[in-house]
């Protein structure tokens, strides 16, 4: 059959109601700065940072030129046995702000695939220290860790999952750590949910310390909607992994490069692990790259242990890219020059108070916040979940505003470019829809 009658058939949409799309589209034309362009040319101020990715915002020059100068200097390199200067230099730019020893930069293409690398460096750690028996993968409830096998398999979203079989074995699962009970309306992190880390203590029990090789975490989920660390919580399955040998991992794909005002979660929150993935923010998402930071101690057992030749048989056709490298280099000057990660920690008290203005609004049931990003969790209308938030998305983007929507629960995450009059806007034009939404 063909398509040519149908301009929007061909493209199979990631995480999409591709049907109800297609009938009612909302295309993007162009963006620079704080705002989109639809493609009838409406501003749309941009409250999610793209996809919590656009950090220093939308088309910045440096980047750009960077990009042009390298396609057209070298389009690609491989580095299966070759390299070329550009990762290099950008591993040693990334190591110097990650937290100590996290020095060894693994290159990926996404967030998804810097988690399955993260993964799999832990069970070549603890094959390599003589523990191969370590192969079980812990992650949380209601954690997002991308789309490829191992992230779905230590991911606790069931809309993520369900379709997809039985995934890895040997994975289990720490309980979320939301409670409105307990911490609804906290401002930064909840005084409450410390002890939910102990249950760590319960899986060792069940399984046996010497089987489990990680456990993996957001230190903010973002894309289940949110969730903010209680005080303590991080700090608890830190001492617990390093009673019991288990590599802790920090998926930080959304929180690094200045969300929560510094390089990263890690770095604001004090808690230091022993892998860190990333992603978006690394190259502003001008072009895709991801990547894995990891404590100088993995990276020496797995890569001194090994005989003569390949010591981990793992990478990707575009690891380390020219063209994204590049970009991220140019990024990183961009975070550096302007001061964007304390510009987000000197704003985060004004944001803090924006959002929380939302306390009392109609239909909603709690705030949250921590750094520059926010939720703001709805009553879900009764007997149809969901379809609050996403019409308030609906027409928060048809009024100039992109929020991010996930179940019932609206995420703020903008460009740290951002100035108070942005925030006023944002937070008042969902006033005003939370208003006009039955």
């Amino acid at each position: 059959m063909k398509l040519e009658n149908d301009p929007l058939a061909a493209f199979w949409m990631p995480f999409t109601a591709n049907r109800a799309f297609k009938q009612q589209p909302r295309l993007l034309a162009s963006a620079k700065g704080m705002h989109f362009t639809s493609v009838d040319g409406r501003q749309i101020l941009d409250g999610t940072a793209g996809l919590w990715c656009c950090n220093a915002g939308h088309c910045r020059s440096s980047i750009i030129e960077a990009i042009r100068k390298t396609a057209g200097e070298l389009d690609f390199a491989p580095t299966f046995q070759l390299a070329h200067p550009l990762p290099f230099e950008l591993a040693s730019r990334i190591a110097a702000i990650m937290p100590d020893r996290l020095n060894r930069i693994f290159f990926t293409n996404s967030g998804s695939e810097s988690v399955d690398t993260a993964l799999k460096i832990a069970l070549a750690y603890h094959r390599s220290r003589g523990e191969g028996a370590r192969t079980r993968l812990i992650g949380r409830e209601r954690g997002y860790h991308g789309v490829g096998f191992g992230g779905i398999s230590v991911g606790g979203i069931g809309g993520n999952r369900r379709q997809f079989g039985s995934l890895l074995t040997g994975a289990d699962h720490l309980p979320h750590t939301h409670d409105l009970a307990a911490n609804a309306f906290s401002r930064g992190q909840p005084a409450k949910g410390a002890h939910l880390a102990d249950d760590l203590e319960r899986i060792v029990a069940l399984h046996g310390a010497d089987t489990i090789a990680a456990v993996i975490v957001e230190p903010l989920a973002g894309s289940t909607g949110v969730l903010v660390p209680p005080q303590g919580y991080l700090e608890r399955l830190r001492e617990i992994c390093t009673k019991h040998g288990i590599v802790l991992i920090f998926d930080e794909v959304i929180t690094a490069y200045g969300r929560l005002g510094g390089a990263t979660a890690a770095e604001v929150l004090g808690v230091t692990p022993d892998i860190i993935t990333m992603a978006k923010g690394l190259t502003n998402a001008a072009v895709p790259m991801g990547a894995v930071a990891v404590r100088d101690e993995i990276h020496d057992t797995i890569v001194n242990g090994a005989p003569d030749g390949i010591e981990l048989f793992h990478g990707y056709t575009y690891s380390g890219h020219p063209l994204a490298a590049a970009a991220a280099l140019a990024t990183l000057d961009l975070y550096r020059d302007e001061g964007l990660f304390q510009r987000a920690a000197d704003l985060s008290p004004y944001w803090k108070d924006a959002v929380h203005s939302l306390r009392g609004k109609r239909h909603v049931i709690d705030v949250r916040n921590l750094g520059i990003v926010a939720g703001i969790e709805l009553e879900p209308r009764p007997g149809a979940p969901t379809k609050r938030a996403m019409e308030l998305f609906h027409k928060a983007f048809d009024s100039g505003l992109l929020v991010r929507v996930t179940g019932d629960i609206i995420a703020l995450s903008p460009p740290l470019i951002l100035e108070k009059a942005h925030i006023d806007e944002m937070v008042g034009r969902i006033g005003d829809l939370l208003e006009a939404v039955d």
